[in-house]
């Protein structure tokens, strides 16, 4: 910093695709600091250090920064400072505060310049400090894309292409430029492994009406896809080339992106200043799936419920020996894993013994991880990456006797899950109206939760996808609606600190319900298929509407898995279904 006459430097947790798994080479905050958590952005001055991350990563981040040199900073606390203001107060007038501009998004670092000019600091966003001092770096991935094959995509290439160039016309734009890799995966119908649990590959695309371009390192491209590109239209240029690209667009051309995902250094190298900021149009359309993926998924649910199933059973049949959480989270991989089509999981498995089960994001390693006995409540959020679909699934469960306190509130948060999957609503109704189905019965005891209720699930992709969620007021997502053919998730929960966490997560379906004089009404379809636990059910606050609707949830449960399992198995899962 002293070389580059820098007074600040800031190093976030994304990298230039503003992705929220991220490759090895780009975890400089986590390299930096010592916290690991996926959430999180570190600040250092010449005099001290911080690190602010929110409150699913509160407690990890005590203990992973103690002795770091970095202090903990909670976001959204009134009493912390948010980073920004923390270097303004700890800079004078005419310094400078520096950072990779590629791993900031456009619109959130044009919004800190305009604060620290205001305050008379300078910005800098063209230095990458964290490869003058990382020695061993890991190199960036080199595995190879594969097509996914139009039986899974369900729409074509050209198809995607001609969507896309259709809103291109309405909004008067010559080129779109594309970096979430998410949205390259499924407009290309590639994937690829470059990101731990999403099946992406680093590359940009840059699209006119005529032609469109993937920049992507070529030697990852199997020749077959070349082959296919080509006769495409769809041209292959080296991953860096984006930049060079952007910087020929003729000036009185016009380009639309999105300033909320691109990088501030990309768009900075875009020599048109004819800007269409807009939404990608491939958030909207990736989010309604269409027939085949649909029928995929409620396929790969099953597939899933299967591996569940019998991952419980060897749960139950081995407490004695009392594995320990990280046993679990490998264990649930390999019973995925032995499932036609699976690729991966679709991110880190959250198994959460008793008090470590309040802990929202508790992460389980080998090196630390609690023993599992036959008592207490155990959580299990967890999720697989199939060809035909993604899951995303949490179960929690009584391993002895519950007390009434854990009864009561898993009721609850039951309620709020069977009250979010059985409402009909009208078009238009947004994620922000909905969410409050899923609180009013833990409200009434004046219990919370402080996650959204739920995001949208990609089709063998990101496990967390926009543009809907089930959020309160404060979040964006929550003010797109909830249209027909989201698939999104369904997870209310409770916490009580240093005793128990509860959740139950399934994901829904949207699907038409039906029309009226007041317009067309949605409902859901339940698509995740496994028993929730009812040893930790109070009947007593449960209405008969949600005793029926549990009732008939297990006998389709039933209906679905067993065909698939052994006799043993199918006497297990009788028994979990079991009316109440």
């Amino acid at each position: 910093m002293n070389n580059h006459q820098i007074s600040a430097y800031i190093i976030p947790s994304s990298d230039p695709h503003q992705g929220e798994y991220v490759a090895h080479y780009w975890k400089g905050r986590a390299w930096i600091s010592g916290f690991t958590g996926s959430a999180g952005t570190a600040a250092v001055t010449m005099k001290e250090a911080g690190v602010w991350t929110d409150s699913r990563y509160f407690i990890q981040g005590e203990e992973e920064l103690k002795g770091s040199g970095f202090d903990l900073y909670k976001v959204y606390n009134q009493d912390s400072p948010q980073y920004i203001d923390w270097i303004i107060e700890n800079l004078d007038a005419g310094d400078t505060v520096a950072c990779d501009g590629r791993l900031f998004s456009k619109r959130q670092l044009a919004s800190f310049e305009k604060k620290l000019t205001k305050n008379n600091l300078k910005l800098d966003a063209t230095l990458d400090l964290i490869a003058e001092i990382w020695g061993d770096r890991p190199s960036l991935p080199q595995d190879p894309i594969f097509e996914l094959e139009i039986t899974y995509a369900g729409e074509s290439r050209s198809s995607k292409l001609k969507r896309i160039r259709s809103q291109m016309k309405d909004q008067g734009a010559d080129y779109h430029l594309v970096s979430t890799l998410d949205d390259i995966a499924w407009i290309f119908n590639i994937r690829g492994k470059d990101v731990q649990y999403n099946p992406v590959a680093y590359s940009y695309a840059l699209i006119t009406h005529e032609a469109a371009t993937l920049f992507i390192d070529i030697a990852k491209v199997p020749t077959n896809l070349i082959d296919l590109f080509e006769m495409e239209n769809i041209d292959l240029k080296p991953y860096d080339n984006i930049w060079k690209a952007l910087n020929e667009i003729p000036v009185e051309k016009s380009i639309l992106v999105d300033n909320a995902t691109i990088s501030y250094a990309l768009a900075r190298a875009i020599n048109t200043r004819n800007i269409i900021d807009k939404t990608l149009p491939s958030i909207g359309m990736k989010a309604l799936k269409n027939e085949v993926e649909i029928q995929h998924f409620r396929n790969v649910m099953i597939k899933d419920g299967v591996a569940l199933t019998r991952f419980y059973i060897w749960l139950e049949n081995n407490i004695h020996l009392e594995p320990s959480e990280y046993d679990l989270v490998q264990k649930i991989a390999e019973f995925r894993s032995l499932q036609q089509g699976y690729q991966s999981e679709s991110f880190g498995a959250i198994v959460g013994y008793k008090g470590n089960g309040a802990i929202v994001h508790y992460s389980p390693s080998a090196e630390k991880s609690a023993k599992i006995k036959p008592t207490g409540v155990l959580l299990i959020d967890s999720g697989g990456q199939y060809l035909d679909g993604t899951t995303d699934i949490t179960r929690t469960i009584t391993l002895g006797q519950p007390s009434n306190e854990e009864k009561d509130a898993y009721t609850r948060v039951l309620k709020g899950n069977i009250a979010l999957d059985r409402a009909v609503f009208p078009e238009g109704t947004l994620g922000v109206q909905l969410d409050t189905l899923a609180r009013f019965s833990l409200w009434e005891k004046h219990l919370n939760f402080l996650h959204g209720t739920g995001h949208g699930v990609g089709f063998f992709l990101n496990v967390h996808e926009g543009p809907q969620g089930f959020h309160p007021g404060v979040a964006s997502k929550s003010k797109n609606s909830i249209e027909e053919h989201m698939v999104t998730t369904n997870e209310p929960g409770y916490y009580a600190s240093g005793k128990f966490g509860i959740r139950i997560e399934n994901c829904l379906l949207t699907v038409k319900s039906g029309n009226s004089d007041s317009g067309k009404f949605l409902k859901f379809e339940t698509l995740t298929l496994f028993p929730i636990d009812t040893a930790l059910i109070a009947l007593e606050i449960m209405s008969p509407q949600e005793i029926e609707w549990l009732n008939k949830y297990h006998v389709k449960v039933y209906e679905k898995l067993s065909p698939f399992l052994d006799d043993s198995e199918k006497t297990w899962l009788n028994k979990k279904c079991e009316a109440v």
